[in-house]
């Protein structure tokens, strides 16, 4: 009995130990396993930092007005007979785009004309009887009077028919026409608008710090909200004056605008071109990452302990998180005046998985120079 017990005693010992030993062997194989294997490495986009010209500039908002824009309205009262537009049509100056009935004024006129011719044929025969000493010199003036207002009537009439008849000031594009044929208008009434669009004026301010560094016929470059440069232009005129509501200065640039991209009343964005400046340290604004402590970039490094990448696989490296001072932007180009050198590979695409000290791989479809326009997806689709 005491035998088999033992026994028994033993196969259990010997059952128990072993499951202990294999779990003891167990957790040193993976704790030896995460110690000596590798962090994985994300592939980034990166360019190297090299001095590059800088072209500075100030922005602002504008609102873009045509150099010669009116409204047009007629002088007289009358009904509607001919309007001889249509809308977006190109005016000349001098067209006829709507016509009052004049009837009256015509008839008038007519009237009027024979008055002249009677008081005319008046002059000479007094005249003619004042030289044969028949006629007094008094009778003369009066006859001259009557002819002169006989003539002054006439001109009052044409000036009343011209009214009737509202004409282009000057040559442009007209807008939607607001009367039509047959309808009674008032005098004052807006017929349509008449727009010169191939010269164009935008108005624009800038903060009063800027004003020092703003001249006339300074270069600006116009950009619409539907993307890109549309337009170029010249500064023509300074507000001498700062607004003191809003420490604002006033500014008007004009605009050549031959291929029409650009409409009075339009929301523009302005960016007025200062002198360039070299050997200036600008990076992609997406290398730079913003955050509580402030603004960084990743550094890409080689590792402190170098080793031979396996066959087929790419050479590792180490990305530095490194604090930099940013300066003004450029488009899509942000300058850094400290933290970074020229020579230095700098990430700009895949930094949001990264960290200081997190190996990488650089991707060579997105590795291109500072400045120039890196595709993000290079990156990110290999990760």
């Amino acid at each position: 009995m005491i035998k088999r017990f033992l026994i028994a005693f033993v196969f259990v010992a010997i059952v128990v130990g072993g499951i202990v030993g294999f779990n003891m062997f167990r957790d040193q194989a993976i704790q030896d396993f995460f110690a000596n294997r590798q962090a994985p490495a994300f592939p980034v986009a990166s360019v190297i930092v090299e001095p590059t010209e800088w072209q500075p500039g100030i922005e602002a908002i504008g609102t873009v007005y045509a150099a010669r824009g009116i409204d047009l309205a007629v002088e007289a009262t009358g009904v509607v007979r001919k309007v001889n537009f249509r809308a977006n049509d190109e005016i000349d100056q001098g067209d006829l785009l709507v016509q009052i009935d004049d009837t009256i004024e015509r008839a008038e006129i007519v009237a009027a004309q024979s008055q002249v011719d009677v008081s005319t044929q008046a002059l000479e025969r007094a005249q003619t009887l004042s030289d044969r000493g028949v006629s007094s010199a008094s009778t003369v003036q009066e006859a001259e009077a009557a002819a002169s207002s006989a003539r002054a009537q006439i001109e009052r009439l044409q000036a009343v028919l011209s009214q009737k008849a509202l004409e282009a000031p000057f040559s442009g594009m007209i807008g939607l026409p607001r009367v039509e044929v047959g309808q009674y208008i008032s005098a004052g009434t807006t017929v349509a608008t008449l727009q010169a669009l191939d010269t164009l004026r935008v108005d624009f301010t800038v903060p009063e710090q800027q004003l020092g560094r703003l001249s006339i016929g300074q270069t600006v470059n116009i950009a619409t909200e539907a993307g890109g440069t549309v337009a170029s232009g010249t500064i023509t005129g300074i507000e001498p004056r700062i607004d003191p509501q809003t420490r604002l200065v006033s500014v008007r640039a004009e605009v050549d605008n031959q291929e029409g991209a650009l409409n009075p009343g339009q929301f523009v964005r302005v960016r007025v071109e200062l002198p360039a400046e070299n050997d200036v340290i600008a990076l992609p604004q997406t290398a730079v990452t913003t955050s509580l402590y402030g603004d960084f970039v990743y550094v890409v490094a080689a590792p402190e302990e170098a080793q031979e990448p396996a066959e087929g696989e790419a050479e590792r490296f180490v990305a530095k998180q490194v604090f930099v001072q940013t300066g003004r932007r450029n488009g899509q180009l942000v300058e850094l005046t400290q933290g970074v050198n020229a020579g230095d590979r700098v990430v700009v695409a895949g930094q949001n998985r990264l960290s200081n000290g997190a190996p990488v791989t650089l991707s060579p479809q997105a590795d291109a120079p500072a400045g120039e326009d890196v595709p993000v997806e290079a990156a990110e689709s290999d990760q």
